[in-house]
């Protein structure tokens, strides 16, 4: 069974590895999971899966080798979590509905009716009061109305009555294509690392003790710099106007990136890059930075990467004066291509869904100057923007 799991993962694209397989099989031979559903998820999910995007697969994967297994577990063939289903009512009901609950005889009662029936049950049924079925109104089945009961095999709400779903799976879909999440997107953003020892020597080498002692014949500590993350990275933000609804992810974006890199450099722009750029949006009108000054302040290998939706008006890509806020001398596409001549590793990475992109004239233009290194703001687009640069 497990072997079929393990091979079931590979399949559906789960990295997992042989060790990590003997590791979960270990835990089972201790019982650590004490032979209880749940407990066995999430050992299996701890064991076999690295990283957080697959987690959905994952899921889907457990769901179709293990179904069934609760009942295979349960006294008489047949065991429902009573203390999870009373979660779920305390959770969901109201004072007047628990109460309710109580009078027509509580969750015991219900537990044990619907225990009855799956041991009396022999087949199909619809329409009706007692069975299992659907489009009754009995308190076990779908499609049909109860004041409470146990839905099975409905695939959403219809009246929000049942104080338990039976099958409903409870695990959060974080696949490559989900929205973003600060701690997804970390995940993604550790494709760009260069790792170097820089700074001062503060950490203790255990090896170099050891080999330095054994040399000398007295104990001799030996420090070294801390391990860190070399990469540089330059960070354009586009804000205001359109970008006003992607203030979220944008945020994410940031927060994860500043937790990731040590050498990070952000600088805000509208619309698109040109003379001018600045730090704070309040002093953005007293205290704009040269974008000479950037280009000859930073060297080449630093990383560059642009956050903006690219919705703008074709004029302030490739006309001079046509800016929205100020008359810019040169057209917008002169400073990009300033910039990736002088860092040529660059990304753009659009909050505007990638399917949309071919109704802008000006995203299809920025991704022309861009050389096509265009990627959508998702976990999935980070990380190709991160092999890109990388």
């Amino acid at each position: 069974m497990f072997i079929a799991f393990f091979e079931a993962l590979k399949a559906a694209g789960v990295p997992v590895s042989v060790r990590e397989y003997l590791t979960l099989m270990e835990a089972m031979d201790r019982d650590v999971a004490g032979r209880q559903v749940d407990a066995f998820y999430y050992l299996a999910r701890a064991s076999l899966v690295k990283d957080e995007r697959h987690l959905d697969r994952f899921d889907q994967v457990f769901g179709r080798c293990f179904k069934g297994l609760e009942s295979a577990l349960g006294e008489e063939g047949h065991s429902i979590p009573e203390d999870w289903l009373r979660k779920l009512t305390e959770k969901h009901l109201t004072e007047e509905e628990k109460a309710q609950i109580e009078a027509l005889g509580g969750l015991d009662k219900l537990l044990e009716t619907l225990k009855q029936r799956l041991e009396e049950q022999k087949g199909r049924h619809q329409g009706g009061s007692k069975w299992i079925g659907t489009g009754g109104t009995s308190p076990f089945g779908a499609y049909g109305y109860n004041p409470e009961g146990v839905r099975i095999g409905q695939d959403g709400n219809r009246n929000f009555r049942a104080v338990k779903v039976w099958d409903k799976r409870e695990f959060k879909d974080l696949d490559d294509t989900v929205e973003l999440g600060t701690r997804n997107i970390k995940v993604a953003l550790r494709r760009l690392r260069k790792f170097a020892r820089i700074g001062a020597a503060e950490e203790l080498d255990l090896d170099g003790t050891i080999r330095e002692t054994a040399r000398q014949g007295w104990l001799d500590v030996r420090l070294r710099p801390e391990r860190r993350n070399a990469v540089k990275v330059l960070l354009f933000l586009d804000v205001g106007g359109s970008m006003d609804w992607h203030v979220a992810q944008v945020e994410e974006l940031f927060s994860a990136a500043r937790a990731e890199f040590k050498h990070l450099e952000h600088f805000y722009f509208h619309n698109c890059v040109y003379e001018g750029v600045w730090k704070s949006n309040v002093r953005r009108a007293t205290e704009r930075i040269p974008l000479f000054n950037v280009l000859h302040t930073y060297p080449h290998d630093y990383k560059l990467i642009f956050v903006g939706d690219a919705s703008m008006s074709p004029y302030e890509i490739t006309y001079a004066n046509g800016s929205v806020e100020h008359n810019n001398a040169e057209p917008g596409k002169v400073w990009l291509e300033r910039l990736t001549t002088t860092y040529p590793k660059a990304a753009w990475l659009n909050p505007v869904p990638e399917p949309h992109w071919g109704y802008t004239e000006s995203i299809r233009l920025m991704r022309h100057l861009m050389e096509g290194r265009m990627f959508p703001l998702t976990v999935e687009g980070i990380d190709a923007a991160m092999r890109e640069l990388t």
